[in-house]
């Protein structure tokens, strides 16, 4: 399997994805408490890692080649998933809603991926047909993605910035 700085961005996003499908379908099927905030740590570390990458680069080279409102509901999805991961990070599998937390999350998601990797109109697809330099893309996303992974696993996920929920922290 080629390495992700070898993949193009569309590849990269999409293995992403299957990367995180694989880690909800573990959370649920685990057994144990400890197995359980293991994965849901996973998860949130790597929901965070991507989309730190699609927002500082993927979307960024999208904007002006995809369809805008498709972009902004994207933003939109994200920060609804950052919300979630906030609460998920600062509980735990004792607190009453943390597996429906998980649960939403995974549902999120799910239709977030279907969004961007609908076959003709979706954004995926909108980027590639545009003529956007996948492969430049790739290289640049999978550099920033281990440069998070590193900063993230020695000092923890960041308190999460949602810029479409105004007014709104999570802390």
């Amino acid at each position: 399997m080629a390495t992700a700085a070898k993949l193009d961005a569309i590849a990269l996003l999409k293995a992403d994805h299957r990367k995180v499908e694989d880690l909800f379908d573990k959370f649920e099927a685990a057994k144990g408490d400890d197995r359980r905030r293991a994965l849901a740590e996973q998860i949130c570390m790597e929901l965070t890692i991507h989309t730190r990458i699609e927002e500082d680069i993927f979307y960024p080279a999208c904007e002006g080649a995809v369809d805008e409102d498709l972009l902004r509901e994207a933003y939109v999805e994200h920060d609804g998933a950052k919300v979630l991961i906030a609460e998920i990070e600062a509980g735990g599998p004792d607190d009453k809603f943390y597996e429906a937390k998980v649960k939403v999350l995974s549902e999120e998601i799910e239709h977030h991926v279907e969004e961007e990797e609908k076959r003709v109109e979706g954004m995926f697809s909108q980027a590639r047909k545009a003529g956007l330099d996948m492969d430049a893309l790739g290289a640049k996303m999978a550099a920033e993605k281990e440069r998070l992974m590193t900063t993230y696993q020695a000092s923890g996920l960041p308190r999460p910035e949602a810029p479409t929920l105004h007014g709104t922290s999570l802390a």
